[in-house]
């Protein structure tokens, strides 16, 4: 994995983790720790894997309405936008 996409899907992952420890809507909890999940096992996959599990992690996160949370809105929208650059890259 190149160390750029390394670092995206570490953030990523940073991201939601985070959210698992703010109080947040059951059904977005719901989203957010399958989301959560997605991108922890990203982590170690080569870029083309990354990428595809990106787009899951995006269309995940689409479904999220709204956590609740003003702290965890943060962190959602970081990780939107994190999921997003990844989903559209070009593996390496």
């Amino acid at each position: 994995m190149t160390d750029d996409i390394r670092s995206a899907a570490e953030r990523l992952h940073d991201h939601l983790a985070a959210t698992a420890q703010l109080p947040v809507e059951r059904r977005a909890r719901r989203l957010l720790g399958e989301a959560e999940a997605v991108a922890g096992d990203m982590r170690s996959c080569e870029d083309r894997v990354v990428v595809e599990r990106a787009a899951v992690v995006r269309d995940l996160l689409a479904e999220v309405e709204a956590t609740g949370n003003g702290r965890a809105n943060a962190h959602l929208a970081r990780a939107r936008a994190l999921a997003e650059d990844l989903a559209r890259r070009e593996p390496g």
